[in-house]
């Protein structure tokens, strides 16, 4: 039976997770694992809505690969999240998964998925897990602020509060706001004295305002490239699209492109500029320099219109048109809108949080997952590290109200 937040107030209280996300969920379990008695409140009609959207293309959980080499991906924020990814690093998750009953296998990039390609399952037998341990789920509970010591939410029957013995906020950062990441919650964590970092757009797109020649082509990955801007560089597939570029190739170098690196690509990632030189500067005859391209090079498709749509007029010199081919620089418009970037940089600052991701201006009150001023590549190192932060904040509430330590009030 659900207990009512009159009656919080009264029995004993709970441990407090605002946001059903996977850092969220991960606080969850621990927290109950060490006996509390666990409120998740949601402001959506149902819990995981991102995680479930990942996973409609194949549920890329972690990255397979040495711990020093994950670390890496995540930046400037590696240093604070050491010790949370060590807890939980790749080789935890896979093993977390297959305690939920998941067939797991790696790819050859080192991309670890379920063999079903798919995130309902684990979901599934996550919250099965969650539920057999006492947490209780509230959808539709929207968190609105404080009054005093207790949260307050919007719910479907009004407002409601609920007093806990701790909490933790997993919120989401501020991108895809349809599936709950609405980084609404900043203002009222500023109120409360909160040191925040701006949102910006991660893992993002790019816009890019095609000419009509590209219209044939859109639709068409874009393979066997490496994208670089600034000192990253990527061999991931990209895709033409309507308004730009999009995928993992382009993902993966958004960081920099959106701090103002210049953004190139090479289209012959595997042949060196001299010997593409060589090959340009074989007698073409009367063919034009498009079939010269094709047939001395293969150049065809996608790389084809994207060399057309950046680098006309091309060079006829061969060592010029060589190095155009290796560098090809991509004009673009920006980064797509915040709300359609996967993920987005900004948040709690690593500043306003302790070593246990206790928020100092708030005791009592921990944070986790992307909400927190972090950002990671796509390819598993998301969701680990909202794994890892979930875990960690969850495990640290849960010692602070072992401690007994009452929350001031607010």
């Amino acid at each position: 039976m659900r207990i009512s937040a009159e009656t919080e107030r009264h029995a004993v209280k709970p441990a407090l997770v605002i946001g059903a996300g996977p850092a969220g969920l991960m606080a969850a379990g621990e927290l109950a694992r060490a006996g509390l008695p666990v409120v998740v409140a949601e402001a959506k009609p149902s819990v995981a809505r991102k995680f479930l959207m990942a996973g409609k293309s194949g549920l890329n959980l972690t990255k397979n690969e040495p711990f020093e080499q994950l670390l890496s991906a995540y930046g400037n924020a590696a240093g604070w999240l050491r010790p949370m990814l060590a807890e939980f690093d790749a080789e935890a998750v896979q093993h977390w998964a297959q305690d939920l009953g998941q067939e797991l296998f790696t790819g050859s990039t080192g991309r670890v998925f379920p063999k079903v390609m798919k995130a309902s399952p684990l979901l599934r037998a996550w919250l099965a897990e969650l539920a057999a341990q006492g947490v209780d789920i509230r959808t539709r509970w929207r968190w609105t602020g404080w009054d005093g010591e207790a949260f307050v939410f919007d719910t479907p029957i009004g407002a409601q509060q609920i007093q806990p013995v701790v909490t933790v906020l997993a919120l989401g950062g501020a991108s895809w706001a349809r599936l709950g990441s609405d980084g609404q919650w900043a203002a009222l964590l500023e109120a409360h004295g909160v040191d925040l970092s701006p949102f910006t757009p991660a893992n993002a797109g790019l816009l890019v305002h095609w000419s009509d020649h590209m219209t044939p082509h859109v639709g068409e990955p874009v393979k066997n490239v490496t994208w670089r801007a600034g000192t990253l560089s990527s061999r991931g597939e990209a895709v033409i699209s309507a308004r730009g570029l999009e995928g993992g190739g382009i993902y993966s170098v958004s960081t920099a492109v959106r701090d103002g690196a210049a953004l190139t690509v090479d289209l012959f990632p595997d042949l060196a500029e001299a010997e593409l030189s060589r090959r340009l500067a074989k007698p073409r005859g009367k063919a034009s320099l498009s079939a010269h391209l094709r047939k001395s090079l293969n150049l065809s498709g996608a790389r084809a219109a994207l060399l057309m749509e950046f680098g006309r007029p091309l060079p006829q010199d061969p060592p010029a048109l060589a190095a155009m081919l290796k560098a090809l620089p991509v004009r673009h418009a920006g980064p797509r809108p915040m709300d359609e970037a996967i993920s987005t940089a900004g948040g709690v600052a690593r500043t306003a949080l302790d070593e246990t991701l206790m928020i100092r201006a708030l005791p009592g009150v921990f944070c986790a997952g992307e909400m927190m001023d972090w950002e990671a590549p796509t390819g598993g190192y998301l969701l680990t590290g909202c794994f890892a932060t979930g875990r960690w904040a969850g495990r640290a509430a849960a010692s602070w109200a072992q401690a007994g330590v009452s929350a001031p009030m607010r």
